[in-house]
């Protein structure tokens, strides 16, 4: 359990960071002077922002399918006797 949690929390790990490196392609400066693909500002709070919306839906997902998980396992799990 504890291996799979590790390698989930590198994949998320993984994937904010390619977002970051996505984003961060976006920004160049060839990109910028196109005015066809420059149509707002976005000051670095926003970038922030957006990164926590990110995080908390991961988290979110993660939660709601922990908790899903361990309703589906605890019908099938036999009940002890006292």
């Amino acid at each position: 359990m504890k291996k799979s949690f590790e390698n989930l929390r590198l994949n998320v790990s993984f994937n904010i960071m390619l977002t970051i490196a996505v984003l961060a392609g976006l920004l160049t400066p060839e990109v910028q002077h196109n005015s066809q693909l420059s149509v707002a500002y976005l000051d670095p709070g926003t970038g922030t922002m957006i990164i926590s919306a990110i995080v908390g839906v991961f988290a979110t997902l993660i939660l709601g399918v922990k908790t899903f998980w361990y309703k589906i396992t605890s019908i099938f799990k036999s009940k002890k006797k006292n």
